[in-house]
């Protein structure tokens, strides 16, 4: 079934955009994160990076849901923290709409996208291929440590304790992350949880059960605010591009919140960075040949 998706100014298998949110949701249920993987998705499929960045963190918020209901229930969600995370990216997410109607502005917002999942698709696919196979090798770590980081971050001031966590920290902390993540949310159409898991593991020490279930508490509303926004200020949202990955990514992230214990945790990095090295490696090589294409096409109307 292909349908016109208006904004996106394309034709469209529905089947195959329900597909992609499975998958994206799939991910984003087992590990907390891969939303990020949807945009540079719709990318390959002809989407417009800024269509695609806008319309796909509404599909977050199907995931998202999902997702919130289920580590909720096994206790393992810290609304308090959540709630801080999600002040911030509230604020980080209206400050990023703006940017992007700068760059939409100026004609540069396609290459910033583009730009930005290349770096972001390296950083991370290369942390999470050292970190499976360190896993693998040594075994995931029993006891949490503590670190010169865990320690300073308890010095700044609006200290408090979070019980669900077993963290004692300053508030401005996951203020500061969720902000940084509400910016990237805008601009890149993520949900954030790919710095938020690792930033929360290691930078307040937190176990992984929680950091997973918090993630996707503030994703949710994190993810719908922005929608909101995009749709209202810079109108890049294609409402049914965006309800058909909604469909895909609430069905695949409950199927990826049931797997979890099944699947060995270094495996599952292992196979998901080298995912991600590979999709940076293909948006490079784009980026990389466009200058060539160009200078064809010009000699062509000479």
């Amino acid at each position: 079934m292909t349908f016109f998706f208006p904004v996106a100014g394309m034709d469209i298998n529905v089947a195959v955009l329900v597909c992609v949110g499975m998958a994206v949701g799939f991910v984003q249920g087992l590990l907390g994160s891969g939303g990020f993987l949807l945009t540079p998705l719709l990318m390959i499929l002809g989407v417009s990076p800024s269509v695609a960045a806008a319309s796909g963190v509404n599909a977050i918020v199907g995931a998202s849901v999902s997702g919130t209901f289920t580590h909720m229930r096994a206790g393992h969600v810290d609304v308090k923290l959540g709630l801080l995370m999600l002040v911030g990216g509230v604020t980080g997410g209206g400050l990023g709409t703006l940017l992007v109607r700068l760059l939409r502005t100026v004609g540069n917002l396609d290459l910033v996208i583009i730009l930005c999942y290349i770096v972001f698709m390296a950083i991370i696919g290369v942390t999470m291929f050292v970190g499976g196979l360190t896993s693998q090798v040594q075994g995931e770590p029993r006891h949490r440590r503590e670190t010169a980081v865990h320690r300073l971050l308890r010095r700044l001031p609006f200290r408090q304790r979070f019980a669900v966590a077993g963290v004692e920290t300053s508030a401005l902390a996951p203020l500061l992350m969720g902000g940084f993540v509400g910016v990237l949310a805008a601009i890149m159409g993520v949900g954030g949880g790919f710095l938020l898991i690792p930033a929360m593991t290691f930078f307040l020490g937190m176990p992984m059960p929680v950091v997973v279930g918090t993630t996707l508490f503030q994703m949710l509303f994190t993810s719908a605010s922005v929608t909101l926004m995009q749709a209202a200020i810079n109108h890049t949202v294609d409402a049914i591009l965006a309800a058909c990955l909604l469909v895909g990514t609430t069905l695949g992230a409950q199927l990826g919140a049931r797997a979890v214990k099944r699947l060995e945790a270094g495996e599952l990095k292992l196979a998901f960075s080298m995912l991600v090295l590979a999709m940076a490696l293909k948006f490079l090589n784009d980026l990389l040949q466009a200058p060539a294409a160009f200078l064809v096409a010009m000699r062509a109307l000479r």
